[in-house]
């Protein structure tokens, strides 16, 4: 890997993580800039919950046959080497798949198996992490034939993984919410144990049609993803029941749950996937941790959503009103604000309380 190829790549994903982008443009910006420090035939990024270590989103390039029901099983039901969750408590959270098999394919049901039908032979992958928050996944591959991958590249991986995740977190609050007036009640999918649809609630297409997949059809990778982690806590080989939080394409929050049902005489194979609106509970301490704030500083926005005062937040914080204030200017400066009324707007009103037709106030937000 030459030198000025690879500060090249560095260089360019750091300006495009500040630039301001939406996570899949910033992903699709990484792709080429990664290409020119590591070469691959394909490549796979995908943003994570942050809370869970699930996949909410996925940019693949030169992957178009890729079976995303098959990829999320072997990643969250059967047992291999450098799965994400198992490289995220890692150090260095990259691993060539390669070395983790000794070279011998066999041991790897995902390299045996799965890479092959794409005609890929050789995977390096990489957890996006900041501050110990996993925000993303990145996996590149090279083709039947080609040389594998070098210590390296891994440890290129390594060094930009702080970027990678800057542009992700970032790209994750980047758009305001649309105004779409759409039904905002939850719906239900209920799975077979071949992962088929069964049956849904009135408002699953239109939800699955926000998330960019159809009911009958294609399903999205993150409903994929919550049947799969699903079948593994029913299995016993995860201790939760999968959740996580994305947005849609209108830029709606929303919260994804799977469980496996129940009948009188206990498991069933079916699973039930529930997609809602996901609330400002939910949706807010994952904003803020996208501006990359520090636990302080988390707990001091808390606080300005709440209205308090700085004597109040210096009070209910155990700190001086001075210190109070210095914290603020540090969270004006990541957030790109200059007052609270901006702040409490940018962290709360734009990413969840438009479409609930509030109106924000210096003090606080309320409902009209």
């Amino acid at each position: 890997m030459k030198t000025y190829h690879a500060e090249s790549a560095r260089a360019g994903l750091e300006a495009a993580a500040r630039a301001g982008l939406s996570w899949e443009d910033f992903s699709f910006a990484a792709v080429e800039l990664l290409e020119r420090a590591i070469p691959f035939d394909s490549i796979c990024i995908g943003l994570t919950d942050p809370a869970t270590h699930l996949i909410t989103g996925r940019v693949m390039v030169d992957l178009e046959h890729s079976d995303e029901a098959l990829f999320v099983q072997y990643e969250y039901e059967v047992p291999d080497f450098n799965h994400f969750a198992d490289l995220a408590r890692r150090d260095v959270a990259v691993g060539i798949l390669d070395e983790a098999t000794n070279g011998n394919r066999l041991h790897s049901p995902r390299q045996r198996d799965y890479l092959p039908t794409l005609g890929l032979e050789h995977e390096l992958r990489g957890v996006v992490r900041s501050d110990e928050r996993m925000w993303g996944v990145c996996t590149l591959y090279r083709a039947v034939g080609r040389v594998g991958f070098s210590p390296a590249e891994a440890q290129f991986m390594h060094r930009i993984e702080t970027t990678m995740a800057l542009g992700l977190r970032r790209g994750l609050i980047s758009a305001n919410l649309e105004q779409t007036g759409r039904d905002t009640s939850a719906a239900v999918v209920i799975f077979d144990g071949a992962n088929e649809v069964i049956s849904a609630s009135d408002t699953a297409e239109e939800r699955i049609a926000e998330l960019g997949g159809d009911l009958w059809g294609r399903l999205p990778s993150t409903i994929t993803t919550v049947v799969s982690a699903a079948r593994a806590a029913a299995a016993g080989s995860a201790n939760y029941l999968p959740h996580l939080r994305l947005r849609s394409r209108s830029g709606e929050w929303l919260a994804l749950h799977g469980t496996p049902v129940r009948d009188r005489n206990g498991l069933t194979t079916q699973i039930a996937v529930t997609i809602e609106a996901a609330g400002a509970a939910k949706v807010i301490p994952l904003v803020v941790e996208a501006y990359g704030l520090t636990d302080r500083e988390r707990d001091v926005v808390q606080h300005v959503l709440l209205g308090d005062s700085t004597n109040q937040i210096a009070a209910a914080l155990h700190l001086s009103p001075y210190t109070v204030q210095d914290h603020l200017k540090v969270i004006f400066e990541k957030v790109g604000v200059s007052s609270r009324r901006e702040l409490s707007s940018r962290i709360f009103f734009s990413q969840y309380a438009g479409r609930l037709g509030g109106t924000l106030h210096a003090d606080g937000w309320f409902n009209d």
